[in-house]
């Protein structure tokens, strides 16, 4: 994989859940089920799917949060899966990943103030001692996220949701990333204050050359952003394409069920938003998944093979992969 910074190959993530007091019983959740793909210097590269489907899962295994059951996480040619998360670990190997989580509320320290927050990693991760240098690169970082001033000394609690998660991304910039995983930045943002982080995390990208992982499950959001996109179901990668390829030819029936169900504004729109979808019920728990293609029970195109063979990922053109057995 040319170029790539982060390569994941076979990622598996199971959880064991224990029910029962008196006649216990085991129950495996099968969050993220063997999947393999890359991200490349410099890009967005897009997660996508249902709640459920095992995207933060996979964000999670990326920074150390959790440790996968199986397969390879590599960063800049370095396996990096293995690599226990602990203070005291002295590996360097993850210290250019960091994470934005959805919730700016609760990833802040309600105690501290801004400018405390942001000088605890610079001086980690910047190695700064000196009282007026810390202060400059504060300033400097709110000034990125266009923060101003008057909010460096106040408490989490004084600002709106739209700057916590500013401070959110001030306090990633300062621990000196170069990859970043954006957990559902947004989500928890009106929609007027979503255009103003976005605008402002396009613009770190380029200035900075960062490279992210987008994970969202708003797929009208990630055709603005993301250069390539990723679509989750279950667990598994169901079809991976470069974003202008995916969303004007969306090969999966649950992709075309994703898209048909964006709301369109334009006629361009419309004429490129899939319309011969039915899906029925529910997406199914992580630990009953059925047989077969974990999507048969609620496609509308399946047959036999479907209900009996899980699907290999084809490739149908350059960089467009589809997990489907209509296109075996």
């Amino acid at each position: 994989m040319p170029d790539s910074l982060i390569e994941v190959n076979k990622l598996k993530k199971y959880f064991t859940i224990k029910k029962g007091m008196i006649k216990s019983s085991e129950t495996t959740v099968k969050a993220v089920n063997n999947i393999t793909f890359d991200i490349k210097k410099g890009e967005t590269f897009g997660l996508v799917g249902e709640s459920g489907s095992g995207k933060s899962t996979v964000g999670n295994c990326i920074t150390g949060l959790y440790k996968p059951t199986s397969g390879e996480i590599i960063y800049k040619g370095q396996r990096i899966d293995n690599v226990p998360l602990q203070k005291k670990n002295k590996n360097k190997a993850r210290e250019g990943i960091q994470m934005v989580f959805q919730d700016p509320t609760s990833s802040l320290n309600p105690r501290r103030t801004i400018r405390q927050i942001l000088k605890l990693p610079l001086k980690k991760y910047y190695n700064l001692k000196d009282k007026s240098e810390i202060d400059k690169e504060i300033y400097s970082l709110a000034e990125k996220v266009e923060l101003t001033s008057e909010n460096i000394d106040k408490y989490p609690r004084s600002l709106s949701g739209g700057q916590k998660q500013r401070v959110a991304i001030a306090r990633t910039l300062a621990c000196n990333p170069d990859f970043i995983v954006l957990d559902e930045p947004t989500s928890a943002l009106d929609v007027s204050v979503q255009a103003k982080v976005i605008n402002i995390l396009d613009h770190l990208k380029t200035k900075m050359n960062l490279s992210y992982l987008f994970i969202t499950h708003d797929l009208s959001l990630m055709r603005n952003i993301a250069n390539r996109t990723a679509v989750m179901y279950l667990g598994q990668i169901f079809e991976l394409a470069d974003n202008t390829e995916l969303f004007h030819n969306p090969s999966h029936p649950y992709t075309r069920t994703l898209l048909s169900a964006i709301p369109v504004i334009t006629e361009e729109e419309e004429k490129i938003r899939p319309k011969d979808i039915e899906v029925q019920g529910e997406i199914p728990s992580a630990s009953d998944i059925p047989k077969g293609c974990s999507f048969h029970n609620r496609c509308s195109k399946a047959f036999d093979l479907c209900y009996e063979n899980e699907p290999d990922m084809i490739e149908i053109s350059p960089g467009h992969k589809v997990k489907c057995h209509l296109y075996k």
